[in-house]
This record gives C-alpha cells, sequence and structure tokens, in this order.
C-alpha cells in the first residue's frame, strides 16, 4: 500500500527590515485584510508580534483584530505589555475571553492581569471553570516571582501507578500541553516525591510500578522566590523544567525553560536601564513627557555632581590660575576615573546578579579588584607620565604628580566602583543602580578633589 505524503506546515524564518514594514503598514492603511492575513499565514507568531511591536498603535491595533483567536492567542504573549494593554482597550470581552481561554494558565495570567478589574473578573466567570481557578490562584503571586511565571499545566500520576498509567496519562494531555518534560509523581494531598522521565516511560515494562523508577533527588523552589533567583538555578543544573511546591512540598506548578528565557532577557534588559539611570516603563513608552520625567531625576543627580565638581574647580582657583596646564589635563583624569569605576562596578554586579557572588568572599573579590586597580593605573601612570614630558614638554615635577595623581584617582574610582554594589546590596537595594550616574559622579569628585589637592600640596 502506497503511502500518503502528510504536509507540514513550515513557517518562514523572518528578518523584518523597513521594506517588509512599509509594504505592511501600506496594506493596513488600505484595509487589505486577506493579503495581510496571507502574510501572516506563513509568519511564525513571534515574528507577527515583532512587526506589530514596530509599527504605529492604530495598525497595531488593526493588524491584531484581524487574527483568528488561535494566532492571537500565540500572538498577544509575545507581544511588548505596553503595547499588549492598549490593543486589549479595544477588544470586545467575547474576543478576549476567547483568546484568554486559549492560553496556558501562566500566560492567561499575564493578560488578566493587564486588563481592567471589571473587565477582567467578567473574563474569569466566562473561561473554563478549573482553568479560572488555576488563574485566580496565580494572581496572587507577584509577577516577578516563581509563582508569578509558573504554569498550573503539568503531567501527575499516583506513586502507585504504573508505567501503562504514566504513559496513558502522557498521551491524555499530549494534545493540552506543547511541552512535556516529566511526569511528576505525588501523593494523594498532591505532596511532590519525584519525577519520572519519558526515557524511563520507553525504558521500562509496562506494568512496572513507577515508584521503583521515580527520581527522588530533584531540584525545587518555593512560590515567594524571585525569577532571578529561579533563573540562576535552572542556569546553573542545566534544568528544562523545575516544579515549584508550598511549604508542604505540595505541587502548585511549573516552570519552564521557555518562561526562564524570558526572564533572563528581561532582568539582563532592566539592568542595562538602571545602569543608565532609566526605567523599563519608558522602553515601550510613546509618551514623550513621561520618558522625560523618568529620565530627569537620573539627570538631575548628574547634574548635582557635576555642580560639585565645579565647587571643587573654584575652591583651587589659586592653583590653576599658577598652573594653566593643569587644566588642561581634567578630562583624562575625570574620564579615566569613571571608566575604572564603571569597570569594577559592572563586574560586581554581574556576579551579584548571577548568584556568583557569596558574602564571605567579599573581601577576597575587593583585593582581587585591587590588584587589577593597581596594575592598570601603574600601566596609565607610566604612559601619562612619558606622553606629558616628552609630548606636551611639561616640568619634570608637574609630569610626576600629574601621573601619581592619576594613579590615587584610578585605584579610587576602581575600590568605589567595586564596594559600592556590595553595600547596596547588604542594604538590599538593586545594586544595579550603583553602575548609574551615582558612581559616575561621585569619581568625578573625588578624581578632582584629589588631582588638585596634590598639585596645591606640591607645586601651588
Amino acid at each position: 500500500m502506497q503511502e500518503e505524503n502528510k504536509l507540514t506546515t513550515v513557517k518562514t524564518i523572518l528578518q523584518i527590515d523597513n521594506e517588509l514594514l512599509d509594504n505592511i503598514t501600506s496594506l493596513i492603511k488600505e484595509n487589505a485584510e486577506k493579503s495581510l492575513l496571507n502574510i501572516f499565514a506563513d509568519l511564525h507568531p513571534a515574528d507577527i508580534a515583532e512587526i506589530i511591536n514596530h509599527i504605529d498603535i492604530d495598525s497595531a491595533k488593526y493588524a491584531f483584530s484581524i487574527l483568528d483567536t488561535i494566532t492571537a492567542g500565540e500572538v498577544i504573549t509575545e507581544i511588548d505589555e505596553n503595547l499588549r494593554e492598549k490593543i486589549l482597550k479595544d477588544i470586545d470581552l467575547k474576543t478576549i475571553t476567547e483568546i484568554v481561554d486559549e492560553l496556558y494558565t501562566d500566560d492567561a495570567t499575564d493578560i488578566v492581569s493587564d486588563l481592567p478589574e471589571q473587565i477582567a473578573r467578567q473574563v474569569l466567570k466566562n473561561i473554563d471553570k478549573e482553568d479560572s481557578e488555576d488563574v485566580i490562584e496565580l494572581l496572587k503571586y507577584p509577577e516577578d516571582t516563581a509563582g508569578g511565571i509558573m504554569t498550573s499545566n503539568f503531567v501527575s500520576i499516583d506513586s502507585n501507578a504504573t508505567i501503562k498509567d504514566a504513559i496513558a496519562e502522557v498521551r491524555k494531555n499530549a494534545e493540552e500541553f506543547d511541552h512535556i518534560y516529566h511526569i511528576y509523581v505525588l501523593k494523594e494531598n498532591d505532596e511532590l516525591l519525584g519525577i519520572v522521565t519519558l526515557k524511563s516511560l520507553l525504558t521500562n515494562p509496562l506494568q512496572k510500578k513507577v515508584k521503583t523508577v521515580i527520581q527522588e533527588d530533584l531540584m525545587f523552589v518555593h512560590p515567594e522566590m524571585d525569577q532571578e533567583e529561579v533563573a540562576n538555578i535552572m542556569n546553573k543544573y542545566d534544568l528544562v523544567a523545575i516544579p515549584v511546591v508550598d511549604d508542604h512540598r505540595r505541587m502548585l506548578g511549573r516552570i519552564t525553560f521557555d518562561d526562564i528565557q524570558d526572564v533572563i532577557q528581561e532582568e539582563a534588559s532592566e539592568d542595562l536601564q538602571k545602569i543608565a539611570g532609566l526605567t523599563e516603563e519608558e522602553e515601550f513608552s510613546y509618551s514623550t513627557f513621561r520618558v522625560s520625567r523618568n529620565r530627569l531625576p537620573w539627570l538631575f543627580v548628574s547634574l548635582a555632581g557635576e555642580l560639585l565638581s565645579a565647587v571643587v574647580l573654584a575652591s583651587f582657583q589659586a592653583s590653576i590660575e599658577k598652573i594653566i596646564i593643569a587644566s588642561f589635563f581634567i578630562p583624562i583624569v575625570m574620564a579615566m576615573g569613571g571608566s575604572a569605576g564603571s569597570q569594577s562596578s559592572i563586574v560586581m554586579v554581574q556576579a551579584i546578579n548571577a548568584g556568583d557572588f557569596w558574602v564571605n568572599d567579599t573581601l577576597k573579590r575587593l583585593f582581587k579588584e585591587l590588584r587589577v586597580a593597581l596594575l592598570n593605573s601603574l600601566i596609565c601612570t607610566l604612559f601619562l607620565l612619558g606622553v606629558t614630558f616628552y609630548v606636551f614638554n611639561a616640568e619634570i615635577k608637574f609630569a610626576y604628580i600629574l601621573s601619581f595623581s592619576l594613579f590615587v584617582i584610578m585605584v579610587n574610582a576602581t575600590m568605589i566602583g567595586a564596594i559600592v554594589p556590595v553595600i547596596m546590596k547588604r542594604l538590599k537595594i538593586d545594586p544595579a543602580i550603583a553602575t548609574g550616574p551615582f558612581v559616575t559622579t561621585t569619581n568625578d569628585v573625588f578624581g578632582l578633589l584629589i588631582y588638585f589637592t596634590l598639585l596645591t600640596i606640591f607645586l601651588a
């Protein structure tokens, strides 16, 4: 008998460019729904979401409105959060309900949490009762915790079940769950005993008891754990999924690697924003005034720091007038101190956020930064000494004082950059803030103070 060839839909891997966006924008203006749907039909939901993220708000709303329920459900979870809220505001209750009903509980929770309270209640009332109860339970947890990113969809069996029973349970849930990595073995009170791998199901006799092949030594997390800590654990132990349990080890849900990928990207983006003194909100904000409001406080911090630098300069006016050449090297002093401080602070923040920083290693890490600072500062100092004397033809005494000032400034800035994140961690403040305007302006002030104090003492 000749076998029939089954055609599989293959999604095009798309590189989003300006030409494509212009074409799609033109089709949207013409309300060319069929042409748009033909384009979207060959694309992955993530690519459709990327297109929607890069067009104006009105076009984004129209593009999303023409999608079928299943595709809309896959796309909505990939759309930027602030844009998603704007799109959801214009969708009728029936459509939102149908979309939410298609989602896994963790994704459904994200969508429901973005809705106005009254609409959210209606949606939860209209979707499947069991799913509604799961979503309500997940909404209790902050969104940046293990409970906030977990899904309550998982395959579980009783400890007295057989391999055959476990396979039947997997088949029963195969269509509902896209990813099944483990079968969780539970007691009658939902206490987690361990896991059974798919490999064990395929390599053991059907009548064998599950409890004979169970893996009891497993990692798990509690719902209150910060999502960044969960990401560090899964990355450290190369886990594709991790169970979430309560204080009595009762199974609440699981977190899969695709959710953790989102967390890692989100946390990295958040840290970069904090380094620059920005907020996560402004990334997707269309309001000039809102973005300005978020940035201004940190700009004022920098302005206040530089004004303080100006006060330091003014207090050494007499020295500057006597040693005019000293003013030529102010940019070097400030830049080198700032660069050295930023390097050490970023290294420390990365170590802290990655979970590689241990309190009892503090002195060891700080001593390492000191050694690096001494070596780098010495090399830069010798280079500046040669340039100042041979290129600028400065007096040898001034060249020595300038070079020594740079040495002290770079060592000081490096240690400030390394110590401040540790202090902030101890005070339970996000250490990423330390790498922003705070360290930069602090090092500018101390750098100038050190530079002109040494010049005044030895030359003025």
